[in-house]
C-alpha cells in the first residue's frame, strides 16, 4: 500500500515531478504480479512488478500510463488465487479521475535520499 506515487511530466527537455494520490486520503493498493525461480546454480530469484494501464483524464497530460490502482473492494479478489483471469483483467483499468488529485512537487523527489514531508508538498505558483 502507498499514500500516492510520483510521475514526471515532460516539458521539452525538462521533467516536472507530480505527486498523485486519491482525494479521500485512503492508502492505495497497486495491482502487482510476482514470480520466483531457481537459477542453475541454485540461487532463488524473486521478481515483482506493478501493473500499468492507459492513463485516465487526470493522468493523460502528465504521462502515457499509470499504475493499476485497486479499489478497496477489489483488493481481496486480486489476491485470491482462485480468481478467474478474466475477472482479474476487468480490474486492470484506470481509477476514475474524479477520485484522484495530482499536483506539481519539488525536484527533491528526484533523489531517493530525500525522504521528508517536502517531497509531497504542493508547489504554489
Amino acid at each position: 500500500m502507498a499514500d500516492g506515487f510520483y510521475e514526471w511530466q515532460k516539458d521539452g527537455s525538462k521533467k516536472i515531478p507530480h505527486f498523485i494520490h486519491v482525494r479521500s486520503g485512503r492508502p492505495l493498493s497497486f495491482a502487482g504480479i510476482w514470480s520466483s525461480y531457481r537459477e542453475p546454480v541454485g540461487t532463488k530469484v524473486a521478481t515483482c512488478a506493478i501493473l500499468t494501464c492507459a492513463p485516465n483524464e487526470l493522468m493523460a497530460p502528465i504521462h502515457n500510463r499509470m499504475p493499476v490502482i485497486l479499489p478497496p473492494a477489489a483488493r481481496d479478489r486480486w489476491l485470491d488465487p482462485s480468481a478467474a483471469d478474466g475477472e482479474l483483467r476487468e480490474l486492470c483499468g484506470p481509477l476514475p479521475s474524479e477520485e484522484m488529485e495530482a499536483f506539481e512537487v519539488s525536484t527533491l523527489v528526484n533523489s531517493p535520499r530525500n525522504d521528508s514531508p517536502e517531497c509531497v508538498r504542493k508547489l504554489t505558483s
